[in-house]
């Protein structure tokens, strides 16, 4: 189902972004590492409005929202 390659797609960016974090590859400051874990979190909870899971909705809110902050943190001091 096209919905859940969504889901699969979007947990293969968080997780690429976050081994390259840990490989230091990416910049935990700089925009591409809190966009991607906001469009990787984005897609997840896109394909869990079609297979619920409460846990699994509330890590990728909150995943959401802390890369929210750090976009809004890069750009201020961009």
């Amino acid at each position: 189902m096209i919905v859940d390659i969504i889901g699969v797609i979007g947990v293969a960016i968080v997780v690429v972004t976050y081994m390259l974090l840990q490989m230091e590859k990416m910049n935990p400051k700089g925009f591409w590492y809190s966009f991607l874990n906001a469009f990787g979190s984005l897609m997840i909870l896109y394909s869990l409005m079609y297979n619920w899971n409460l846990a699994s909705f509330v890590i990728e809110f909150f995943w959401i929202l802390i890369s929210l902050y750090g976009l809004w943190k890069w750009w201020k001091i961009k």
